[in-house]
Parts: structure tokens; C-alpha cells; sequence
């Protein structure tokens, strides 16, 4: 009986998966209807974390990883924690400002969708994390316990069945941080995109974001408890989204006038 998953823990389980579904719909619904956000917006968040964090980051750290250089980046936290804070940073913040200056530029006179482009962004990506990876611990789960895997237990397995059910909950706290740290990043680089002279919300952002993620990657090998490291990221995205909610009353009240927009091309 050692070697079987709890039945809470594969409830928890499910229940953090349909967090995953809820927390995108939800905001979606949400900014639409409050907001009068663009449907297009959150469509092209979820485009641009597919194409520049999975596809593009995801190769390149793969090549990286994967070689002499990566053997020695992953040898150390801290060269690890900087080196995969600085490209989700990098990719991801590029993906949101390119977004901005060519598919949505026709959208940015309504800034509500720079908070739609974020639940697309991190909505997403809180689909793919959570609604997908416990997706399949259910599955291993249930294999287990039904005897598939016979006397031999992998160690993601084993992960299963030694966490305790509530642990899986701090999924969802670490999403709901990560998801609004997302929509405070899309509103600092979609007023650099829309004014020039805020372009360097843009460079901010990136560092915003690299910081996040090597933290998170720093902190997880030096504290033993995962609370506190959730509690530490929570607050970190809160002085995030402060941060944007300040810009965005500079700039979304007043708008872009005409000295400070950038040109565009004629259409």
C-alpha cells in the first residue's frame, strides 16, 4: 500500500487542472465584459507565449542546455537562475512588444487590451502548466494504482505519492502570482510600445522578468519551505502589478498625444 498515490492527492490534482482552465476563461470573461477589451488581444498573448516561450526559447534552451556551455551553466544555481531568468525575459518581453507594434497596433487606442493580452499571456501558460502537467500525474497516478507500472516506481512517481494533497494547492497561488506578474508586464510594455518616450518600460520589463524567474530558481535550492517561497514570489508580483498600476494612471488617463506617439506607417 506504500506505493500508491493518495486518492486526495489525485483529487487535488484535478482540482489545480481546472484552475488551469478557469484562471484564463475567467479573466477573459472578466476584462471582455468590465474592461470592453478586444477578444483579438488575448488570442495574440496566447500566440506569442506559444511561438517566442515555447518554440523559440524552448529550442534555443535546448541547444544551450544541451551543450559543453550548458553543462556548465546548469553545474551552478546562480549562473543557471540568470541565465534562464534572462532569456524568458528577453523572448517573452520581445514577443509582447512586437505583438504590440505590428498585429495589435490598430488595438492600442483601447488600453483594456493590454490587461486582455496578459490573461492571453499568462492565462495560457497557466493552461499549459497546470491544466496539462496534472493532466498527466493523474494519469501516472492512476496507472500506479491500478498496478500498470507492476513493482517498479519512477521517481516522478514516487514525488506523487510522498506529497502531501495539500501541497498541490500552492500550484495555483504560484499561477495566480505568475499570471498577474504577466498582466503587470503587459501594461509596462504596451505603454512603451504606444509612446516613445516610454520606451524604456520595455528594457524595465524584461529585468522585471528575468528577476522573477531567478529568484524563484535561486530561492527554490537555498528554502526547504515551499510556503515561504510561494509567500516571497506573491509578494514579488505584487509590487509588480503596484508598479504597473501607477504607470498605468500616468499614461492611460491622458493617452498618446501627438508629440509623444511615435510615427507610424500610413495605411
Amino acid at each position: 500500500m506504500e506505493n500508491i498515490v493518495p486518492a486526495l492527492s489525485i483529487v487535488m490534482m484535478a482540482v489545480v487542472a481546472l484552475f488551469g482552465v478557469a484562471i484564463p476563461v475567467v479573466l477573459f470573461l472578466v476584462f471582455r465584459r468590465k474592461r470592453g477589451a478586444d477578444v483579438l488581444p488575448f488570442f495574440i498573448g496566447c500566440a506569442v507565449f506559444i511561438l517566442f516561450a515555447l518554440v523559440v526559447e524552448g529550442t534555443l534552451n535546448s541547444l544551450i542546455l544541451n551543450s559543453a556551455l550548458g553543462k556548465k551553466i546548469m553545474s551552478n544555481v546562480w549562473l543557471y537562475a540568470v541565465f534562464g531568468g534572462m532569456m524568458a525575459g528577453l523572448f517573452e518581453e520581445t514577443g509582447r512588444y512586437t505583438a504590440f507594434k505590428t498585429v495589435l497596433r490598430k488595438k492600442r487606442g483601447n488600453d483594456a487590451n493590454a490587461l486582455m493580452y496578459g490573461a492571453g499571456h499568462g492565462g495560457f501558460e497557466a493552461l499549459y502548466i497546470l491544466g496539462i502537467s496534472m493532466v498527466t500525474y493523474i494519469v501516472m497516478a492512476l496507472n500506479q494504482n491500478a498496478g500498470v507500472n507492476g513493482t517498479e516506481v519512477s521517481a516522478t512517481v514516487q514525488g506523487l505519492i510522498d506529497t502531501p494533497p495539500a501541497t498541490y494547492l500552492l500550484a495555483v497561488v504560484e499561477r495566480f502570482a505568475a499570471v498577474a506578474f504577466h498582466i503587470a508586464a503587459s501594461v509596462l510594455v504596451w505603454f512603451a510600445a504606444k509612446n516613445a518616450k516610454r520606451f524604456w518600460l520595455y528594457p524595465l520589463a524584461v529585468l522585471l522578468h528575468a528577476l522573477f524567474d531567478a529568484v524563484a530558481i535561486v530561492l527554490a535550492n537555498y528554502i526547504s519551505s515551499t510556503v515561504l517561497l510561494e509567500c516571497i514570489i506573491v509578494v514579488y508580483a505584487a509590487l509588480c502589478v503596484l508598479l504597473a498600476a501607477a504607470v498605468w494612471k500616468k499614461n492611460a488617463s491622458a493617452g498618446e498625444t501627438a508629440a509623444d506617439a511615435p510615427a507610424e506607417p500610413a495605411q
